[in-house]
């Protein structure tokens, strides 16, 4: 366990040479049985092992040989009967049974060389269910995304309208303003005489009309005889 601990504090510290150049990619499809290889470099006293980037600054440990020929150890979390190392004098070989999705990633073919680390890259894609689950992903994190800017947008309009509030409530003089100039709106309209409209009904008023324009009419003509 202390030699993960080191080899995970000397990747994030850069002193682990990665072969990134001799970066390769394996494909399989969910159920097939893979084989991750790579050139064995190690000596007869050196480290041997495999591992798995679990993110960007974590290393897991997948299955170590201590030694050359040695017995193996598989690391916590992984299934003994799933992983499989073996080596000979050319190749170092990791065999995976039975791979789903989950086992996509990116796994490291590691030597621990009279005290020096070295990890080669290798990247296992398992098609198919992989695919969809990624497709799915993306459609679950661009329907969150939306729900996550509608929210922020109504916490901003709240925001907005808590803010008003306070400072409405830290204003008591203009609103004691505000209320006084209504007062004096509605005191300087109920000085002005409100008119009085008659309410007898229209057709009084007409037949009063009519009367008023004959008695008019005949007060004229009086005056004309005279």
């Amino acid at each position: 366990m202390f030699m993960f601990l080191f080899l995970l504090s000397a990747f994030v510290s850069g002193w682990i040479s990665a072969s990134v150049s001799q970066y390769q990619t394996v494909e399989a499809l969910p159920g097939e049985e893979v084989t991750l290889q790579y050139n064995n470099i190690s000596k007869h006293d050196s480290q041997t092992f495999w591992s798995r980037l679990v993110n960007i600054t974590k290393i897991n440990c997948v299955v170590v040989m201590f030694r050359y020929r040695s017995r193996l150890k598989i690391c916590d979390g992984y299934e003994k009967g799933k992983f499989e190392m073996k080596s000979n004098i050319s190749s170092v070989f990791l065999n995976i049974k039975k791979v789903d999705s989950s086992d996509s990633g990116l796994y490291y073919c590691g030597f621990l060389i009279e005290g020096t680390p070295s990890l080669t890259p290798i990247h296992l894609k398992v098609n198919g269910e992989s695919d969809g689950i990624a497709m799915l992903t993306s459609v679950i994190l661009g329907a969150l995304t939306v729900v996550l800017v509608l929210v922020i947008i109504g916490l901003v309009v709240e925001n907005r309208k808590l803010q008003t509030a306070v400072k409405e409530d830290q204003n008591p003089e203009r609103r004691g303003e505000n209320l006084l100039s209504d007062q004096l709106k509605d005191a300087a309209l109920s000085c002005y005489p409100t008119p009085v409209r008659s309410r007898r009904p229209a057709s009084e008023r007409e037949v009063e009309t009519r009367v008023i324009y004959t008695a008019s009419r005949q007060t004229q003509r009086g005056s004309g005889f005279n």
